[in-house]
């Protein structure tokens, strides 16, 4: 006799965070498309809260949502692919499995961490480029500043753009490496370092 599998009623927050407000609601709209037209679940009840600004640009809201999922491993993609703040299963009280379904279960999480983690040895290593080739840049402009004369702290920031207190740890960091030399108030590059 085969054993009945009973579907898992749960209920589900998805926070949206962004900006313009337009975005955010856009988002949600989208998200809450998917959700209806996805096979593995049924929504039963959904509420959308109205967006609200958080800090000076950003607008947020959240869709609080009771579904019904047709097995554990429909469950697990969901929190996969939309990654809930919080989620609460009702129904049923345990859930028992067979062994090769929890080694599927595993290996889709071993294959969604695997590629996180790729994801983030990538930005890693973009952001390292950026960073370095930033660095340059502000090497570029404190050279140029300091040799038509604009070589303090204060007129270096206004020239650059830059703020005060990110310009000054740069500076301060590359007079620790012997690159930029301090005289004063003045902010020139080492003579005897070749850039």
């Amino acid at each position: 006799m085969e054993e009945k599998k009973e579907f898992l009623r749960c209920r589900a927050i998805l926070e949206i965070l962004g900006k313009p407000k337009d975005h955010v609601e856009n988002t949600r709209d989208l998200l809450l498309g998917r959700l209806r037209d996805d096979p593995t679940l049924s929504i039963l009840k959904e509420y959308s809260a109205p967006l609200s600004p958080k800090e000076n640009t950003l607008f947020t809201t959240y869709v609080e949502l009771e579904m019904v999922f047709k097995d554990l491993t429909s469950l697990i993609g969901f929190c996969f692919d939309y990654m809930p703040s919080s989620l609460d299963i009702e129904k049923p009280a345990s859930i028992s499995f067979e062994n090769h379904e929890l080694s599927a279960i595993l290996n889709d999480l071993q294959a969604k961490l695997h590629n996180v983690d790729m994801a983030a040895k990538t930005f890693r290593a973009e952001r390292d480029v950026l960073k370095k080739n930033l660095n340059l840049m502000m090497l570029n402009t404190v050279t140029i500043l300091s040799k038509i004369g604009k070589s303090t702290l204060d007129e270096l920031s206004k020239f650059s753009g830059i703020e005060k207190v990110q310009l000054e740890k740069f500076l301060d960091d590359r007079v620790k490496e012997g690159v930029i030399e301090k005289n004063g108030d003045r902010f020139q590059i080492a003579s005897k370092k070749q850039v």
